[in-house]
């Protein structure tokens, strides 16, 4: 006797109609990451390098960040977003690429904070690399 499969369906995601939001950069030196949530905290589209295929060390691209940028700002505007606040954190290479795929996606942003989270001498760094 042949077991029936029963068909499991995801439900699709609502649009939401969200006008303003906030933008996370979070670009660190291995992968570049946006987060697009509105001003509650909720996630409304995220990205990153490696979701746009890119693997090992062409993740830390600027090319792959502002793809990835791309990506989040188009699933954004899906919802309705035209506006937003853009948080940067991290040392990495694709800040500046994805703050220029902003613009050139036609996104208004109304402030760029830089929130890269510096110790007040936490702990002890790793040792320096001697090449």
């Amino acid at each position: 006797m042949a077991k029936t499969t029963k068909r499991v369906s995801r439900a699709k995601r609502e649009k939401k109609n969200v006008p303003t939001g906030i933008i996370h950069i979070r670009s660190t030196f291995n992968n570049t990451i946006i987060t697009i949530t509105d001003h509650d905290g909720n996630v409304i589209a995220s990205s990153s390098a490696g979701r746009q295929g890119f693997k090992g060390s062409r993740k830390s691209t600027p090319f792959a960040a502002q793809l990835a940028a791309q990506d989040a700002l188009r699933q954004a505007m899906e919802h309705g977003m035209r506006t937003a606040e853009v948080r940067v954190k991290g040392p990495g290479v694709g800040r500046e690429a994805a703050l220029r795929a902003l613009q050139v996606e036609g996104f208004s942003v109304s402030v760029i904070r830089d929130v890269t989270p510096i110790p007040h001498n936490g702990c002890r760094p790793p040792k320096r690399r001697r090449i």
